[in-house]
Parts: structure tokens; C-alpha cells; sequence
């Protein structure tokens, strides 16, 4: 079996965070996200190559991202896309991918690198191998709002008998979240784009491979977290931490008060400060500050301010008054 790792989308949500650095990058607890996946495939003896599909905008910090780690499966591929309107749509990447690798008369596992997902890929893979079938993993979202937002699953036990991709009206809570397992003969993305079908979100797909083939679904109950937005961070965050927070070692922290679910990376400097559910990056600068619900991004100076919320980017320097 071959893995793709999707890892290319351009996380505007998430701007001004990762307008230059990928969000499968952003650190969740002592790892990242996509890391967990990398090493998760590492260890699966089924699994004997994974693409890391990304754009060219973010193929350096991979490339340098993987030259550090001590994967040995893990094979960067690039999309020739620099900008989210230039974008093939995933379904499209995925055509070109399979094309471009010669990914031929193998069972194929798709995952977003950008999943925070509570269960292990090899529970996934088990079910897969025991159903036989294109096989999605889905999950209760607890939320019809919510629901609108995925790919809607009914099911009849395990098997899929309807999938409705962001539906308006939806009748339940449980969809699809981007964990995709296919055996060979059901890798049919060229297929399916030459009938002119939707090749943006892979539910369009799955939605056709519905109909036209046996699905099954893992279901799993846990947590799921589909880093897309500061909010979904930051809870993903406070999953990993479990009400902890993680200081590093380089870090200072004077005369302040670090709360619940707080992360604050090497080199920063906290002083007369309180944080709570936040994430401090390198280098950055707290003073005089209560910071709350916030993503303050690398080398940052935020003096006298009372933050919650938010959003701040690299190299910025922020006081009251300025």
C-alpha cells in the first residue's frame, strides 16, 4: 500500500500565521500534526511509500522539515501551484499525483496533514483490510451547523448508503473526515474527472464512489480536530496539553502566571504577564500583558495590552497606544 499525506492548502483562515509556514508545521504539544501521521506510517509495515503532496510556495519547509527527521518512507511531491486560485482542487492534485508517481495496481490510503485524529492509522487500515472495500473514516460532529460544513454519511451497519457533500439541510452529524482508504481497482480519480465531476474537496468523489461502488465506514468515537482556524488550533492544542502547559526550557517566565493550555516555545520571554489557552512561538516577547484564546507568532513584541483572541504575526511590535 502508498500513503498520501495531503499538506497543500494555503491556510488563509490562518493568516497571518502561515502565510509563509504551512499549517501541518504549526506545533501541537512536543510534535506537530502531520508528524503524528509521518510517524504513525513509519511504523506500519502495510504502508511502503508515503507522498507528502504540498505547492511550491511550501516545498522548501518540507523538503528542510523531512531532511531533519529520521523518517525513511516519507517522499515529497509538488503541485505546480504557488497560490490558493491556482489550486487544482484535491480530487485534481490527487489525479496528477497517481500519474505523476506511477501509482499503479496498489491500494492507496489518503489522509490530510492537517488531521488531529484520536485514533491510531493502523486501527483504520485493520478495518479496511477486513471490509475489502473503498473504506472513509467518520466521525459525530454533535452539530447539524457544523455538519453543513463536511461530507454527510448514512449508514446501514458499516456500509455506506449515502454520502451528501455539504449538504444544506443536513438529516444527522456524522461525516467523513479526510481519511480515505482505496484498493487498487477503486483509485479511479481520472475516472471520475473525465466525466467533468467536481475536482475540488474528495466528499465529491466519494460521493460518486458511492454510487457507483460498495463503501464502508470506520466510525470512531474520541477526538477529531481539522486545523483549518485559530479556534480549531488552539482547541487541538488544549486536547494535546490535557489542561497542561509546556514551558520550554529556553523559554523565561518572570513574575507571571502561565494558565491551562499553554504552549510557549524556545527563546520566548513571558514578564508580568498571565497567559491562558494560548501558544507563544520563538523568540517572541510578552510584557505587562494578559493574553488569552491567542496565537502570538515568532520573534513579536506585545507590551501592555489586554489580548484575547488573538491573531498576531511574525516580527510584529505591538503596545498600548501604538
Amino acid at each position: 500500500m502508498k500513503a498520501v499525506v495531503l499538506a497543500g492548502g494555503y491556510a488563509t483562515r490562518l493568516w497571518p500565521v502561515t502565510k509563509h509556514r504551512p499549517k501541518m508545521l504549526l506545533p501541537i504539544g512536543d510534535s506537530t500534526v502531520i508528524d503524528r501521521i509521518l510517524g504513525e506510517l513509519e511504523r506500519d509495515d502495510r504502508i511502503s511509500e508515503v507522498f507528502v503532496s504540498t505547492n511550491e510556495r511550501f516545498a522548501t519547509d518540507f523538503e528542510a522539515h523531512l531532511a531533519d527527521a529520521d523518517y525513511e518512507k516519507p517522499k515529497l511531491t509538488v503541485e505546480d501551484t504557488t497560490a490558493e486560485d491556482e489550486k487544482f482542487g484535491v480530487v485534481g492534485a490527487l489525479a496528477q499525483l497517481v500519474d505523476r508517481e506511477g501509482i499503479t495496481d496498489e491500494d492507496l490510503l489518503v489522509i490530510a496533514g492537517d488531521n488531529l485524529i484520536s485514533f491510531d492509522v493502523d486501527e483504520f487500515l485493520d478495518f479496511f483490510e477486513r471490509a475489502g472495500t473503498p473504506t472513509i473514516a467518520a466521525y459525530d460532529v454533535g452539530s447539524r451547523e457544523r455538519a453543513k460544513s463536511y461530507g454527510l454519511v448514512e449508514l446501514d451497519g458499516d456500509e455506506v448508503v449515502d454520502f451528501q457533500e455539504k449538504p444544506d439541510d443536513p438529516n444527522s452529524t456524522l461525516v467523513s473526515i479526510a481519511c480515505y482508504a482505496f484498493p487498487a481497482e477503486s483509485v479511479r480519480f481520472g475516472e471520475y474527472l473525465s466525466g467533468g465531476n467536481n475536482p475540488d474537496e474528495p466528499g465529491w468523489f466519494i460521493q460518486w464512489l458511492v454510487a457507483n461502488d460498495a463503501v464502508s465506514a470506520f466510525t470512531f468515537d474520541g477526538a477529531w480536530y481539522d486545523i483549518g482556524t485559530p479556534e480549531s488550533y488552539l482547541d487541538a492544542v488544549a486536547w494535546e496539553l490535557g489542561g497542561d502547559a509546556v514551558v520550554a526550557d529556553s523559554a523565561t517566565v518572570e513574575n507571571s502566571t502561565v494558565g491551562e493550555n499553554v504552549h510557549v516555545l524556545p527563546g520566548a520571554e513571558i514578564v508580568d504577564s498571565s497567559l491562558d489557552h494560548s501558544v507563544v512561538f520563538p523568540e517572541a516577547t510578552i510584557r505587562d500583558s494578559d493574553v488569552r484564546q491567542s496565537i502570538i507568532d515568532r520573534e513579536t513584541h506585545v507590551e501592555d495590552l489586554d489580548l484575547a483572541g488573538a491573531l498576531i504575526g511574525a516580527h510584529t511590535h505591538i503596545t498600548n497606544g501604538e
